[in-house]
C-alpha cells in the first residue's frame, strides 16, 4: 500500500453515512466501534483463512475480504490541535513620566472594556503638569526674546545702511570741498608769488639801470614805488585774506570729513555687528521650528497628563496577560505597563503539513474543542513562510478564528482542532485499503464470478476509513479490501464479503 493511503489511513475519522452501519450518537464512540469491528472482522477471517489453507489441499481457492463499493457522503478533513490564543492584543505604554500609584488588576484576571486597570499617583501628575505649562511658557518666552532681538538688529542694520549711503555722499561732498580750496589756495599762492617774482625782476631791471645811468627824480619815486610793491607782495604771500578764509574753511571741512569718517566706521561696525546677530532665512526658520516643536512638545505632554488623571482603562473585553508597572514605581515615558489579550477576538494556532497544505484554505470550517466544548471556526489566515518544527519538519502556520467565544474560553490552553476541507455528496466509495497503487497507477481488485479481475481507478476525497472513487468503479462491485501477496489478476477466488 502507498505512503499516500498510509496517510489517510492515519487521520483521525470524521462522520461518514454508510447505510450499512448504524450511525452512533457519538463521533468517539462511533471511531472507537468500527475500529473494534473491523479489526475483530480481520481478526477471524484471517484465523479462518488459515485454517481452511490447512484444511484444503494445493488446489483450493484463495480467500479474499471483499467489501461491495457503495455511493453516499463523505467529507474530507483535518484533525490537530493547537494552542488558544488571541487575534488582538493590546500592549499598553506610559505616555507620562509619572509614579505609578495604585493598580488595580492582577495577572490571568479577566477585565470589561473600561474597567480600570491603574492610576497614577496624583500630586506626581499635578508636578508634572505644572512643569510642563511653564516649559510651555519659557519656551514662548525665549521665541519672543529671540524675535525681539532679531528686530534690534534689523533696525540698526537698516539705520547703518541708510546712515551709510548719506555719509557716502557727505563724504564725496566734503572731500571734493577740500580739494576746491586746497587748489584755490595753491593757485592763489602761486599767483601772488609768481606777481612777486615779475616785481623781484623788474626792481633788480631798475637797479641795474640806476647803477648805469642814473635815476631822475622821477625814476627813484618809480624805483621806490617798486620797492613798496615787492614788500607788499611778500606780505600779500604770508597774509592774504582770501588764502586765510579758504584756510580756515578748509580746516572747518577738514574737521566735517574727519567726523564723517569717525562716524562712517562706526556706522560699518554697527551694520557688522546686526549682520552677524542677525537672523538669516535658514536661522529663523530653525528658531520657529524649535519654537513649535516645543509647543507641541509641551502641548503633548499637558494633554497626556490630563488623558491619565482617571488612570489607564482597558479598551476591549480581555485578560490581563503581563504586568510590568509597580505600584509607587517611577516609569519612564515610552515604558511597558501591562499587556491585555482580548476574549472576543480569539483563534488557535496550528502547523499543517505539506501533505495538507494543498487541502487547506482560508474562509474553511472547523470544529474547535476545549476540553468538553465545541465551538465553531474558520481558517483565518494561512502564514506564506513555512517553520521548522521540534521534529524537524517543515510547516505552515494556520489561524483558526473562534466564531463564537464565550467566558469560558482560557487562553493559552490545548484546543483540538478538526478542519472540513472538502465534502462530496453521492459519491463512490470504499475501503480505504482497497486502493492499491502500482507503476501505472491507482487500482483496484474485483471479484466478479469469482475470478479476481484489476482495475484501474482515479479517487477523489478521503476520510479516515474510506475513499472516493471518481473514475473505473460503479456502486455494487465487489473490492478487495485485503491484498495479499499472492494474488494475481485472472485467479479464481472466493470472496469473503466484510459486513
Amino acid at each position: 500500500m502507498s505512503a499516500e493511503m498510509m496517510d489517510k489511513k492515519e487521520k483521525k475519522p470524521k462522520k461518514e453515512k454508510n447505510p450499512k452501519e448504524k450511525v452512533p450518537l457519538d463521533k468517539a464512540a462511533k471511531k472507537k466501534r468500527r475500529r473494534i469491528i473491523f479489526a475483530c472482522i480481520a481478526g477471524v477471517l484471517i484465523v479462518a483463512f488459515v485454517v481452511m489453507k490447512a484444511m484444503a489441499g494445493p488446489g483450493a481457492q484463495a480467500i479474499v475480504m471483499t467489501a461491495g463499493a457503495w455511493t453516499g457522503e463523505i467529507e474530507e478533513t483535518i484533525n490537530t490541535s493547537g494552542m488558544v490564543t488571541t487575534l488582538e492584543t493590546k500592549t499598553y505604554f506610559s505616555n507620562v513620566d509619572v509614579k505609578i500609584g495604585d493598580i488595580a488588576v492582577q495577572k490571568g484576571d479577566a477585565v470589561k472594556a473600561g474597567d480600570l486597570l491603574l492610576s497614577y499617583d496624583a500630586a506626581d501628575l499635578a508636578k508634572e503638569k505644572e512643569l510642563a505649562q511653564l516649559s510651555a511658557r519659557q519656551a514662548e518666552g525665549s521665541y519672543k526674546n529671540s524675535v525681539q532681538s532679531n528686530n534690534e538688529k534689523l533696525g540698526d542694520l537698516n539705520e547703518a545702511n541708510v546712515n551709510l549711503d548719506v555719509l557716502e555722499q557727505q563724504i564725496a561732498d566734503v572731500e571734493a570741498r577740500i580739494k576746491t580750496l586746497e587748489a584755490n589756495i595753491e593757485q592763489k599762492k602761486s599767483d601772488i608769488a609768481y606777481q612777486g617774482t615779475l616785481l623781484q625782476i623788474t626792481l633788480l631791471d631798475w637797479q641795474e639801470k640806476q647803477q648805469k645811468e642814473g635815476f631822475s627824480e622821477s625814476d627813484e619815486d618809480i624805483y621806490l614805488e617798486l620797492q613798496k610793491q615787492v614788500q607788499l607782495n611778500s606780505y600779500e604771500q604770508q597774509n592774504n585774506e582770501e588764502i586765510q578764509k579758504w584756510q580756515e574753511e578748509l580746516e572747518v571741512h577738514q574737521d566735517m570729513l574727519s567726523e564723517y569718517k569717525e562716524y562712517q566706521a562706526e556706522m560699518k561696525s554697527q551694520k557688522s555687528s546686526a549682520e552677524a546677530g542677525k537672523l538669516n532665512a535658514g536661522a529663523k526658520e530653525e528658531l520657529e521650528a524649535n519654537n513649535q516643536t516645543k509647543e507641541i512638545q509641551a502641548a503633548d505632554t499637558i494633554e497626556s497628563l490630563a488623558a491619565v488623571e482617571n488612570g489607564v482603562t482597558a479598551e476591549f473585553d480581555g485578560v490581563v496577560t503581563e504586568i510590568n508597572a509597580v505600584e509607587g514605581g517611577s516609569v519612564a515615558q515610552g515604558s511597558p505597563l501591562l499587556k491585555l489579550e482580548s476574549t472576543k477576538d480569539v483563534m488557535v494556532q496550528i502547523s499543517v503539513t505539506k501533505y495538507d497544505l494543498n487541502k487547506i484554505a482560508v474562509g474553511q470550517g472547523a470544529t474547535v474543542s476545549i476540553g468538553s466544548k465545541e465551538y465553531q471556526g474558520e481558517v483565518s489566515k494561512i502564514n506564506k513562510m513555512a517553520e521548522t518544527n521540534n521534529s524537524g519538519a517543515a510547516v505552515v502556520g494556520t489561524e483558526i478564528r473562534i466564531k463564537d467565544p464565550d467566558s469560558d474560553l482560557i487562553l493559552g490552553v490545548e484546543a483540538k482542532v478538526i478542519i472540513s476541507t472538502a465534502k462530496e455528496e453521492n459519491a463512490v466509495l470504499v475501503p480505504v485499503s482497497a486502493i492499491n497503487v502500482d507503476m501505472e497507477g491507482e487500482f483496484v481488485y474485483v471479484v466478479e464470478n469469482n475470478i479476481l479481475t484489476k482495475k484501474r481507478v482515479m479517487t477523489g476525497i478521503s476520510s479516515d476509513l474510506y475513499i472516493q472513487v471518481t473514475e473505473g468503479l460503479s456502486d455494487g462491485e465487489q473490492v478487495v479490501t485485503e491484498v495479499a501477496a499472492n494474488l494475481q489478476e485472472g485467479m479464481t477466488v472466493m470472496a469473503m464479503p466484510q459486513q
